[in-house]
């Protein structure tokens, strides 16, 4: 069975996301999204939450499971006995960390090979990032995250701007 790990830190999840999601569960039998944390971001949704909300964008999948770690992405994947890492590239900037990630990756796991998905054009510009902030002005989000977690989205930022005030 091939097995391939789609990690990142999906905070939230977004329509790029679960486009390269889908054409790597029309590649391989079984693709584990896994969350993972990234110490340089700070997160608008707790792991768990991220976890939750990618189980609801996902679940048209059959072959998609969704998961969560803490641990460096090559020891997770041997764990997991996946060979492959996908990683979507929207810009030639992803590009340049990506690839010293992968070598990195392949020096602590030697049996893991790094697949590159060029990002679909209709995608290139969207990340999280992005989506964050133009949720923070009320901007209609459909056409940035799966519809299955716009209101989870709207209604966090409606939580956060409630504490600041």
């Amino acid at each position: 069975m091939s097995v391939a790990i789609y990690p990142g830190s999906f905070d939230p999840v977004t329509l790029g996301h679960l486009n390269i999601i889908k054409r790597a569960a029309a590649c391989f039998d079984k693709v584990i999204v896994c969350v993972m944390i990234n110490s340089k971001k700070t997160g608008m949704f707790a792991p768990e939450e991220r976890v939750e909300l990618l189980k609801k964008s996902t679940a048209r999948f059959p072959n998609v499971e969704v998961d969560f770690s803490s641990e460096l992405l090559a020891a997770y994947a041997k764990r997991r006995r996946a060979h492959v890492v996908v990683k979507g590239l929207r810009a030639v900037s992803d590009f340049e960390q990506e690839v010293q990630m992968a070598v990195i990756n392949r020096h602590l796991n030697s049996k893991l090979e790094t697949m590159f998905l060029a990002s679909s054009e209709k995608y290139t510009y969207i990340s999280s990032t992005i989506v964050k902030e133009m949720a923070r002005y009320g901007a209609d989000l459909r056409d940035f995250v799966p519809r299955e977690i716009v209101d989870d989205v709207e209604q966090r930022v409606r939580e956060m701007e409630g504490k600041e005030g």
